[in-house]
């Protein structure tokens, strides 16, 4: 239900935006377009819906796997759905996050903002699969 609420507010925003003033000129994206998440990673990126305003995807990392390097070149807002012990890799393989050295793991189905990403890994360390919305604002 509360994705069905979520999806809704993306359409409506996209529809409202859609009916008033062109958008603004988005910024070029700072990394190379084969790192853009659904062609460097198109098996764990889905497209539900999009237009000139928004892009919303459904990102998922099946079990105990890694996702292709990738990136986001438009900020996001996350519906985290279903969520285990995972690792963030930077481009190089460097750790920038591991949810394992959290005092108290994250409950699951929880919204978080996401600034422009870089090149970018996530692991799966977990018997669950890593399912999340992506709602990116374009422009």
């Amino acid at each position: 239900m509360i994705i069905v609420r979520i999806l809704a507010a993306a359409a409506l925003l996209a529809t409202t935006s859609a009916n008033s003033a062109e958008p603004a000129p988005s910024k070029a994206c700072p990394w190379p377009k084969e790192l853009e998440a659904m062609i460097a990673a198109p098996g764990n990126h889905k497209i539900l819906f999009e237009n000139a305003h928004v892009r919303v995807l459904e990102a998922t990392v099946a079990p105990h796997s890694r996702e292709p390097i990738h990136t986001h070149c438009w900020p996001s807002t996350l519906y985290i759905q279903k969520t285990g012990r995972i690792i963030d890799r930077d481009g190089s393989g460097h750790i920038v996050f591991d949810s394992r050295k959290l005092k108290d793991p994250p409950k699951v189905r929880f919204v978080q903002w996401m600034p422009i990403q870089g090149p970018h890994s996530i692991e799966n360390l977990d018997d669950v699969p890593l399912v999340l919305i992506r709602i990116e604002q374009k422009g």
